[in-house]
């Protein structure tokens, strides 16, 4: 034991200063951080090492009393270093508390569209949301079962049985592991704002729609309409107003809390979560924890074939949505750090495997939770996705009477409050100041989303970007000509691609120009092989009316892929390549 508290106290002094052990005295010396310069050094050793001078206890050159730092005082700073992480602990549990109680109805819904028991969806946010946060891109996303992966996996579960849906989520994380090992995520960036803008605004529309199911057919004038009306404004009027009053306290959480407390004591007349999930969702008890083991279906290659395409397609709209969704915390959070991709789809792939070996059906990130949860104060830790699992669970197992006693009411005035900061309005100031391309692909993108599915609005709207800009850059192309003694000089402006050979060819007049033609390529980009292409058919206009064409400025890799378009591997005697090592440009053709 003197050993283990000698041990102690010498990484405890070492926090501050020089730690000196004395054998003779059996005791610590702590002397403050000494300046290099006076140190005794030896100019021939590394400057970065210089060597410390260790005096013994009766050294008369220790320093006085008054510098010798205190055991004591070095635990005390040591226990004061560690206060905002503390901080950062409560305040993520807090705000993964909220989380959960965020998660519950959208869990059980997103049951419902699969066609499981809600108990299954509750799981599965369980263990997904606990191992993606975990091991995820970034801390703050929080993710769980999603309609978007319900809705992929709905009829595979109608024809084949929930155990499909386990081995489906399985193989999607399979898929979602390996295009984290490829950095298939990096792709993520070609996707343009404007499809950013319509995927928030659609995903904005699409939760409004889902909360607003719970209103139908309840009237003000009915004393059911009256209170659940009331309970949502109360709701949103506390989440606003909470953080005026208290910092300590995540507002939605308290709101929450305040309006299943006044339901209790008041016996208002509201839809409560065990209404929705039915009882025996929230009866509790150890017997409710899922068994962890392989689905059990029968390993075939016709399995295989049925699971496939559906494991495919959940892959993709699962990591698409995440890798949004991290994209937009990255920007909220602003705190200079941007996620990793890579292992966003490593953490992604890694929960639907665990939530599909306990009997799960696999899901990705959500936005309106992550944002729930960076608003709570859950930005900064990847504990607080953490926690939400953890509060989750034990909800489900030890507190599920009174998890089941949450107003539906209340959860619905929070999730309006994040629809609300999820739409970009900013997108409506703007309209009229934006390229009618760039607000044509959010319209396009927003009602995609809303009708089809999150998957399908991303890949058209990037592709009418993608042809919106090609067509614009295809306008581009430009030559200016002159002569130079017995040679007419091109000066080409602008990109040369796919989209711009036609414009290229149009430029010149091969019968009326001189025998000698220089074309020079100091701004303008072969960016192809339709490039190269309408390069080589240009030289072979002229060659074939017995002219001369120099190519001047051109990037050694297009001089290279030029000669490979002809079956002798070299230029014709008409197309000549003008090398300027200290002025020609270098990159490499897509």
């Amino acid at each position: 034991m003197q050993f283990y508290s000698t041990a102690f106290l010498f990484l405890v002094c070492l926090t501050k200063g020089v730690a000196c052990f004395n054998p003779s005295h059996s005791k610590f010396v702590v002397r403050s951080p000494i300046s290099p310069t006076a140190l005794p050094y030896d100019s021939n050793k590394n400057k970065d090492q210089p060597e410390l001078a260790i005096p013994s206890s009766d050294d008369s050159s220790q320093p006085p009393p008054s510098t010798i730092e205190s055991v004591v005082e070095n635990a005390k700073l040591l226990w004061r270093k560690t206060d905002d992480r503390a901080d950062t602990f409560v305040a993520s549990s807090a705000a993964g508390l909220a989380v959960a109680l965020a998660m519950v109805p959208e869990a059980v819904a997103f049951s419902f569209v699969a066609g499981v028991n809600p108990l299954v969806g509750l799981w599965t946010t369980v263990t997904l949301g606990l191992v993606a946060a975990a091991l995820g891109g970034r801390a703050g996303i929080c993710s769980s079962a999603s309609g978007a992966c319900s809705v992929v996996v709905a009829s595979l579960c109608a024809m084949k049985g929930p155990a499909y849906l386990s081995a489906c989520a399985i193989l999607a994380g399979l898929f979602q592991i390996a295009g984290g090992i490829l950095g298939l995520g990096k792709f993520i960036r070609l996707v343009p704002h404007p499809v950013m803008l319509g995927f928030v605004n659609g995903l904005a529309v699409l939760m409004t729609k889902s909360q607003l199911v719970h209103f139908k057919g309840l009237s003000l004038s009915s004393k059911t309409g009256l209170a659940t009306y009331g309970l949502t404004a109360l709701t949103m009027a506390l989440v606003k107003m909470l953080p005026k009053a208290t910092k300590v306290l995540p507002p939605t959480l308290g709101a929450v809390a305040f309006a299943t407390l006044l339901t209790a004591v008041f016996k208002l007349p509201v839809t409560k979560l065990t209404d929705v999930a039915g009882a025996s969702t929230f009866v509790g008890g150890w017997n409710v924890i899922p068994a962890f083991g392989i689905p059990s279906i029968v390993l075939s290659w016709e399995t295989s074939k049925t699971i496939l395409p559906f494991a495919i397609t959940m892959a993709a709209v699962g990591s698409i949505e995440s890798l949004l969704t991290m994209q937009l915390l990255d920007g909220m959070m602003d705190d200079g750090k941007r996620g990793s991709t890579r292992r966003e789809m490593l953490g992604q792939g890694a929960g639907n495997m665990v939530s599909g070996l306990f009997g799960g059906i696999g899901g990705c990130a959500l936005l309106g939770q992550s944002i729930i949860n960076v608003q709570s104060g859950g930005g900064a830790s990847r504990w607080s996705g953490m926690s939400m699992a953890l509060f989750l669970a034990a909800g489900i197992v030890v507190a599920a009477p009174l998890l089941g006693a949450v107003p539906m009411a209340s959860l619905v005035g929070v999730m309006l409050l994040v629809c609300q900061s999820t739409f970009s309005w900013s997108s409506l100031r703007i309209i009229n100041k934006i390229p009618k391309l760039d607000a044509a692909v959010i319209a396009l993108v927003s009602v995609i989303t809303v009708q089809r599915d999150l998957a399908q609005a991303v890949v058209a709207g990037t592709i009418a970007s993608a042809l919106g800009f090609a067509w614009k850059q295809s306008t581009n192309l430009s030559a200016s000509s002159a002569m130079v003694y017995d040679r007419k000089l091109y000066r080409l402006n602008g990109p040369l691609f796919f989209g711009s050979t036609t414009e290229f060819s149009g430029l010149f007049d091969s019968k009326a120009d001189p025998e000698k033609i220089v074309l020079d390529f100091s701004n303008c980009r072969v960016m192809d092989h339709s490039a190269l292409d309408a390069i080589q058919s240009l030289a072979d206009q002229y060659g074939q009316q017995g002219k001369i064409v120099y190519l001047r400025h051109l990037s050694s890799d297009c001089a290279r892929r030029l000669s490979k378009l002809y079956e002798s591997r070299n230029l014709p005697s008409y197309e000549i390549v003008e090398t300027d090592l200290a002025n020609d440009p270098v990159y490499g053709i897509a």
